[in-house]
């Protein structure tokens, strides 16, 4: 039956080229030879095991976040290991680890041979070489081994800055000691900030206790990444792994092949991210950079002029979209050298010229101070502003405590203060970008805030300062 229409016509779904699943065999049969078991050894010592020779608690937490596993665990969930005389090294645990060059120095991850006392390598025909560990650097989580051997079958390195998600992967290893696993997956996220010091490869390969330190390879035969961590509640894979990426691998290689350890630059700051609403309201058009919650006194950034509050927005060119991107790229600096640092202060970019000094991690850079209580030098009006907010001067003391002309300190906190967890004792430095001068010039700034938009304080406490958000009310709160 006609109604003097056309039939509608069917949308053609859109498709792709059906592709078909890659076989791997090919690819497996030319690199394997070049990924090695590692086994590690270590004296037992007392202070470390129960009486009944088993690890405790605190080793087998570290067997699931790492998945260092040497043997199948038990029925209680525990990696048995044997009894042995008080002078007989026993077996710590296996990992895995790949040859880089014919002459065999061997990659691993920091962790698979971090504590050992001795650490041999075994390749796939069997032979076994006691290994030297030239240096291991734990905030990457990388180390380098050394055998004695010639014409060793090696891998060859990729660049993992051009890894795509989706892309196929492999990973080889020994899970649970079962050497020469090979299993495969896709790139999930190329980074993830989940490692202390640098973004993370993630993939979906099974990679389960054992495969730590082995290589994560694209269809070309080449390293890419490390794989160094699983998300697991169990133990085992979730399809969550993650990998160090093999260009950040290879350069702290270098330096621990050269040095035995790795020197990383510093400028003296505790940083921390900056939120939507902090954004907003400094007048920043998106949320990116980092917060300078401290500076150390007397480092480069003190020197140089950066100042608690400001937002780190570039390094030497390069931006910092996230917290995380300045140590990476303060670390990767050349000792001694000056960078320019693009700050964001009072609604304008600054950019100040810093020296970039050496991290010296076992050292305490940490500033001291607390929530600047002392003497007041303007009594409680008794009244809280717009802000929930009752505050008095500083005293002459606290000021040259904290090195500031002004601010007021908190007397006592309600309402919108007290939901946005400021505290008794809390320093305000700043209101909007403006500084505080003293508890008048705050109040009388408070009451002509717009109720309409979210504002922004500075606030110093525990020796650090960060920005708190919070909308104030029409009226004061009582």
């Amino acid at each position: 039956m006609s109604m003097g229409m056309a039939p509608a016509m069917a949308a053609s779904p859109v498709t792709g080229a059906v592709i078909g699943l890659p076989d791997f065999a090919d690819l497996v049969d030319r690199v394997g030879p070049a990924v090695v078991n590692i086994r590690t050894t270590e004296r037992p010592k007392q202070a470390q095991r129960g009486g009944n020779g088993m690890p405790g608690d605190e080793d087998m937490q570290e067997f699931l976040r790492r998945f260092f596993g040497g043997q199948m665990p038990g029925p209680n969930g525990r990696a048995p290991r044997r009894q042995a005389p008080s002078d007989e090294p026993v077996q710590r645990g296996v990992g895995s680890g790949f040859i880089l060059s014919a002459d065999g120095y061997v990659m691993t991850n920091a962790h698979v041979v971090d504590g050992a006392d001795e650490v041999f390598v075994t390749l796939t025909d069997k032979r076994e070489f006691k290994a030297k560990v030239l240096g291991a650097d734990t905030r990457t989580d990388v180390a380098v081994l050394k055998i004695d051997g010639e014409k060793l079958p090696f891998l060859l390195m990729g660049d993992s800055d051009k890894i795509r998600a989706g892309e196929w992967v492999i990973a080889i290893g020994s899970p649970f000691n079962l050497e020469n696993t090979v299993t495969a997956g896709i790139i999930s996220a190329k980074t993830r900030d989940t490692g202390e010091y640098l973004p993370l490869i993630q993939s979906d390969v099974a990679v389960n206790p054992g495969n730590s330190g082995g290589p994560l390879i694209n269809m070309r035969g080449e390293v890419i990444g490390i794989n160094s961590q699983i998300a697991t509640l169990s133990g085992g894979s979730n399809g969550i792994s993650f990998a160090v990426p093999i260009n950040e691998a290879m350069r702290v290689s270098e330096q621990l092949k050269k040095a035995g350890k790795v020197t990383r630059g510093r400028i003296g700051v505790q940083i921390g991210e900056v939120g939507k609403e902090v954004a907003e309201s400094l007048g920043l058009k998106t949320a990116h950079g980092a917060e300078v919650s401290l500076v150390e006194p007397g480092g480069p950034a003190d020197k140089a002029g950066i100042k608690a509050g400001d937002i780190i927005l570039k390094f030497n060119g390069k931006d910092v979209n996230r917290s995380s991107d300045l140590p990476r790229l303060v670390g990767d600096t050349a000792l001694g050298s000056k960078a320019n640092v693009t700050i964001w202060r009072k609604g304008a970019e600054l950019t100040l010229p810093v020296k970039v000094e050496e991290l010296d991690a076992d050292k305490d850079k940490n500033a001291k101070g607390g929530k600047g209580k002392g003497g007041k030098a303007e009594p409680d009006t008794g009244k809280s502003n717009a802000l929930g907010l009752k505050v008095s001067d500083l005293s002459a003391d606290q000021k040259k405590e904290l090195n500031v002309s002004g601010g007021v300190v908190v007397d006592d906190v309600e309402g919108v203060a007290e939901r946005a967890q400021l505290e008794e004792g809390d320093v305000l430095l700043q209101l909007n970008n403006i500084e505080i001068k003293d508890a008048k010039q705050f109040n009388a700034a408070v009451a002509k805030l717009d109720p309409k938009r979210a504002s922004v304080l500075l606030v110093y406490r525990d020796g650090a300062t960060r920005f708190i958000s919070l909308r104030p009310t029409a009226k004061a709160e009582k």
